[in-house]
């Protein structure tokens, strides 16, 4: 039994405890993680911020070599980093190839820093006096990154806070974690010094060591909205700067005059796609008006369709969930949806996936499509993180603007449409943070910056792009005046200082 370790100071180490690594395909156990403690934390961290001291003071144009030789490592390894994810997570191979490509492109982002760091000059704003500003690095910054997007969610924090000067803490989920020190052996193939990036694995005692812990100046984190509510208290509460992404419930809108084909075709790949353990999955479909039935009726079809199985065969668009315990609890989700009134339109409970009988033990549960969902309902209140999608029904587009606003997350939302006038309204009317017109899954490119709005993002700090720069760098502005000839200084007053 292979035993995946802690990655710190640019060397493998062991722990004490460990926990096991399931395959999700077939319910085996094919793994053990150890779990660190704030021992290991403070290991980590030591190695961090001496490794802080030469890497903030490297060029840039060093670090941009670093960050160019990373980028390709990543290229020539996408396929092996792919099936490794697969096989802990349970995505379908192709799904974690895309996913390495989201979080690659965040590595080009970092490549081009050079230009993003420049600062500003203004020349004489008094007479001999100049003004510039500039930004550094802040120190040891750390990573809490969830399960479903083991390589992408961390690729969108460390590169950016590497780059720009500062050494890292990665602590990624322990039910996936062989990606996070794939990538540290990328890392120092690509010619990062020693414990710029490190990696430790545990739960919630890792967890608070990071968030407590003094040599850390700043903590990233995605999660669910709980969890994030709890980060950005205890960390801000000790004195640290906090990303805190929360959980969502990513509406889907439909009117009458949108190619109902085209519209489920993608809605059905944004909600099933990875089991619908994504936090910009779509789990609501808002059917408007004349729209409602012929949709429900081409979403079912299309669900039935989703082809179901281990995510390394061929053929498969969706593979199981990350656990057991998340399998029943989608379960029960949908038992709860039909005693509450929903119509139960296609039932993913109990699949079975006869192809593969070494699956007979894995987490399967098949796509599911709910109809007659209302804004009471714990379907459509909770985030399920499952293969479940709910159609409500709204008279109109209005009507769909202030369900999606009533709803206390503000992650992600699409609207489907061939009306530029009704998008445009949409896209001003929403109180979500990232807009799809005729797109199901808004994800922003890497120069731009990724987060919703309300319960989805708690603090005021998305991740990735010219924000991701801003949180990972603190800005010093300097004010310069060289020495005059003596007849012609002015002499130093005592009143506050103005321009003249």
């Amino acid at each position: 039994m292979t035993t995946i370790p802690h990655w710190i100071n640019g060397s493998p180490v062991p722990g004490a405890d460990s926990a096991p690594v399931f395959n999700p395909a077939t319910g085996q156990e094919r793994a053990r993680v150890v779990l660190g403690d704030a021992a290991d934390v403070d290991a980590a961290v030591t190695a961090a911020a001496t490794a802080f001291e030469s890497w903030s003071e490297s060029s840039l144009s060093r670090r941009t070599q670093v960050m160019f030789a990373f980028r390709q490592l990543l290229v020539e390894h996408e396929e092996e980093l792919a099936r490794i994810i697969s096989a802990e997570h349970g995505k379908t191979v192709d799904d974690a190839r895309g996913e390495i490509t989201r979080g690659r492109e965040v590595v080009e982002f970092a490549c081009g820093l050079g230009d993003v760091l420049k600062g500003s000059f203004s020349d004489q704003v008094s007479r001999g006096v100049d003004v510039h500003d500039f930004r550094q690095p802040l120190g040891v910054v750390a990573g809490i990154t969830p399960f479903n997007f083991p390589a992408m969610v961390p690729l969108w924090m460390h590169p950016i806070a590497i780059a720009t000067g500062n050494t890292f803490v990665l602590k990624p989920s322990e039910r996936d974690p062989s990606a996070a020190n794939f990538v540290a052996e990328l890392y120092r193939r690509a010619g990062l010094p020693d414990g710029v990036f490190n990696v430790v694995h545990g739960g919630k005692p890792a967890v608070d060591a990071l968030l407590t812990h003094p040599g850390i100046e700043a903590v990233s984190f995605v999660g669910s909205t709980p969890i994030a509510k709890y980060v950005h208290e205890q960390a801000t509460a000790h004195g640290k700067r906090v990303q805190a992404l929360g959980g969502a419930k990513n509406h889907a809108v439909v009117l009458p005059d949108a190619d109902l084909e085209f519209a489920a075709d993608h809605i059905t790949a944004g909600a099933y796609g990875s089991a619908g353990e994504r936090c910009m999955a779509v789990s609501v479909a808002v059917a408007v008006g004349e729209a409602a039935d012929a949709l429900v009726e081409v979403l079912a079809r299309k669900a039935r369709e989703v082809r179901v199985g281990p995510g390394d065969a061929p053929g498969v668009e969706m593979g199981p969930l990350v656990t057991e315990a998340a399998r029943e609890r989608v379960e029960n989700a949908v038992g709860a949806a039909a005693s509450q009134g929903a119509t139960v339109v296609v039932d993913g409970r109990g699949l079975k996936v006869d192809d593969h009988p070494e699956c007979a033990a894995g987490f399967f549960i098949g796509p599911s499509l709910l109809d007659h969902v209302t804004a009471e309902m714990d379907a459509y209140r909770e985030e399920l993180f499952g293969p479940v999608l709910a159609v409500v029904r709204a008279e109109s587009l209005d009507e769909a603007i202030a369900l999606i606003n009533a709803n206390p997350y503000g992650n992600g939302t699409a609207l489907f449409t061939a009306s530029g006038e009704a998008a445009r309204r949409f896209r001003r009317g929403v109180k979500v943070g990232m807009i799809g017109i005729n797109v199901p899954v808004p994800v922003p490119m890497s120069y731009y910056s990724f987060g919703g709005w309300k319960d989805s993002l708690i603090g005021d700090s998305p991740v990735h792009g010219p924000d991701g720069v801003r949180f990972y760098t603190r800005p010093k502005v300097v004010t310069t005046r060289w020495p005059q000839p003596a007849q012609q200084r002015t002499a130093a007053g005592f009143d506050f200082p103005t321009s003249n």
